[in-house]
């Protein structure tokens, strides 16, 4: 006899799988991985943050509420002043800053409440989010060091490295002594891995 699974415990069949029991039956996808491929953000809801990216936006956040908004609050009132809002090309300058103001505030209130801080000095291993990765081009000999961040703060030019672009996916999960090749505009590079760190 066939035994009946209770609905609590019944799985979806293959290709058909929910976000959450992909989350839980695919390795990649598994939110505890300090991995953090690419779509646990989104299935976990949560965004992984440096101190130091937290810090930034934590400080930006502060900044609009305490000297922005006020300022831009105190202008509108003065423009008004002014007379005739139709024609007053202050007023609407200000509002529309203030508009801009409020929606960053939203915008910051809404990432730190989902950020998930890790700090890379507390890690060790293969290549995860946090590490910082020196690499060789196996084309030109140059050397490149990144570290490997969240979306929020990721810059090239400060050598910090979005976890979901194609070079950080590449490097999640090789250690040192490793090579990795990346499809790029220019066409494919090759790169080894000289050196991994989390400072």
């Amino acid at each position: 006899m066939r035994r009946k699974i209770p609905r609590h415990r019944r799985i979806s069949p293959p290709g058909r799988l929910n976000p959450f029991e992909h989350a839980l039956l695919c390795p990649e996808h598994w939110g505890f991985d300090p991995i953090f491929p690419n779509d646990v953000n989104r299935i976990m809801d949560k965004i992984p943050m440096t101190p130091g990216g937290h810090k930034v936006l934590d400080d930006e956040l502060k900044t609009l509420k305490t000297i922005k908004r006020p300022a831009i609050i105190q202008a509108i009132a003065e423009a008004r002043a002014h007379g005739d809002l139709s024609e007053n090309a202050e007023y609407h300058s200000a509002r529309e800053k203030q508009s801009f103001i409020e929606g960053r505030i939203k915008e910051l209130e809404g990432m730190l409440s989902l950020a998930q801080v890790i700090d890379p000095r507390t890690l060790s291993g293969p290549i995860k989010f946090g590490a910082t990765v020196k690499l060789v081009d196996e084309d030109t000999e140059e050397e490149q060091t990144y570290q490997i961040v969240g979306e929020t703060e990721a810059s090239i030019e400060g050598g910090r490295l979005n976890i979901k672009s194609p070079l950080a996916r590449a490097l999640i999960g090789k250690d040192e002594g490793d090579s990795v090749e990346v499809d790029t505009p220019g066409g494919r590079k090759g790169y080894e891995i000289v050196k991994v760190s989390y400072v």
